[in-house]
């Protein structure tokens, strides 16, 4: 069913796979680059999206170009603290209500910033601008449902000297090291500071993530990261099966212990499984059957992907038409809004014109988004926010349908 886009974007929604560094405001990444002294393709919109953000890209390669640009400039508190806080606020506008967004600190690390700075000056970004919502008459008369955030922090499964300044300075000390082992070390590490500065600083981290390279750098080397994280109560999200076979959810899921599964794309795709899978087609049915039962939750980004993998062309070949047909738990995000074009409400209705989803379809999909979120408080202030955004999007939609026309 098509709904106008103005009752989209009114409806409460979430997004649970949303990367700070790949959603900045454009006008802003030029204005900060101004500032610091980064040289960029363009110092115009125009000519950036004709150069750098285009609507439409060849290769994953040319889609990454555009975050040299976006970290070139994340290089102080301030840059930091206001890019979280407009990107708040760009999801409050489009009535986005719960979002989590996630970074990898070591990449901003550098001689005049700290890992706790990054973090806390992002934080304070989101939740100076989570207090000027929450305490408006939006909120306060109007009784829309408030705005929460949680932050994820990314460990990178692949980095080199030139990734950042702190990842050369590690390889640097670790000279002697075989490269593939510091991965996991600076996993780790990445692992023991957010646990600290979640109990002594009280920073909602509600959430642990591995990006990057997934062919040849798989889950299971950073199994001692997550292992800590585990214990220490944090939830667990993966980037899997975006480029790279069902195997690669697999061990997520069994090496990670993952929560949920960022993208999950090649989830149906028995072709890409490896040669010790004898059966591909029987591996993929109980990967998919186990993911169901088990209503692990799966953050698609249907733009992205369309825009990361060319070969999918018509959007009617994305997996999450498989993904309604066996009924699992996968919830609409953006993954880039500056680098994908996109919002929330985009995806929402690229997904209602592609997929012709029932009005139950939609609400289970966006609902997905709250209760499956790693919301920080208690889980009986999660359940009575969930029954408020029911509530909330329920008057939305029997308000539209009791319109003429509707």
């Amino acid at each position: 069913m098509l709904l106008p886009r103005e009752i989209i974007a009114a409806l409460p929604k979430s997004d649970l796979h949303l990367h700070l560094d790949g959603s900045l405001r454009l006008g802003t990444l030029i204005e900060m680059a101004k500032e610091r002294h980064v040289e960029l393709p363009s110092y115009t919109e125009e000519g950036m999206n004709e150069l750098v953000f285009r609507p439409h890209y060849n290769s994953l390669v040319e889609y990454l170009k555009g975050f040299d640009y976006t970290c070139a400039v994340l290089i102080d508190e301030e840059a930091l603290e206001r890019s979280a806080y407009e990107l708040a606020w760009d999801n409050i506008h489009e009535g986005v209500r719960y979002i989590e967004v996630r970074f990898a600190p070591q990449l901003h690390i550098n001689k005049n910033l700290t890992l706790d700075q990054v973090i806390l000056a992002i934080n304070r970004g989101f939740h100076k601008a989570q207090q000027e919502y929450n305490t408006s008459p939006a909120v306060t008369q109007e009784e829309q449902p408030p705005f929460y955030y949680g932050l994820i922090v990314c460990a990178m499964r692949f980095f080199t000297a030139q990734s950042s300044p702190y990842y050369a300075q590690l390889m640097e000390v670790f000279r002697e090291t075989p490269v593939k082992e510091i991965y996991p070390m600076a996993s780790l590490e990445l692992a023991r500071a957010v646990v600290r500065l979640r109990d002594e600083e009280g920073i909602p981290v509600v959430g642990f993530d591995l990006a990057g390279a997934e062919a040849g750098y798989p889950a299971g080397d950073h199994e001692e990261a997550y292992r800590f994280i585990h214990k220490n109560f944090i939830h667990k999200t993966v980037h899997a099966g975006e480029a790279y076979g069902p195997e690669s959810i697999f061990q997520a899921i069994t090496d990670l212990h993952a929560d949920r599964i960022g993208h999950g794309y090649h989830l149906f795709s028995p072709e890409l499984c490896g040669p010790n899978v004898a059966d591909p087609q029987q591996y993929v049915d109980r990967l998919v059957r186990h993911i169901a039962d088990s209503r692990l939750t799966i953050e698609v980004c249907m733009t992205s992907n369309l825009q990361t993998n060319p070969a999918i062309g018509d959007p009617h070949n994305h997996a999450f038409g498989k993904m309604l047909e066996a009924n699992l738990s996968a919830t609409l995000c953006t993954d880039n809004r500056l680098v994908s074009h996109t919002t929330v409400t985009d995806e929402v209705e690229l997904a209602l014109k592609t997929f012709d989803l029932s009005l139950r379809q939609l609400r289970d999909t966006i609902v997905y988004g709250f209760k499956r979120s790693f919301f920080a408080g208690p889980y009986s202030e999660r359940r009575k926010y969930v029954r408020q955004i029911l509530n909330y999007y329920d008057s939305i939609i029997e308000n539209y349908q009791k319109s003429p026309g509707a």
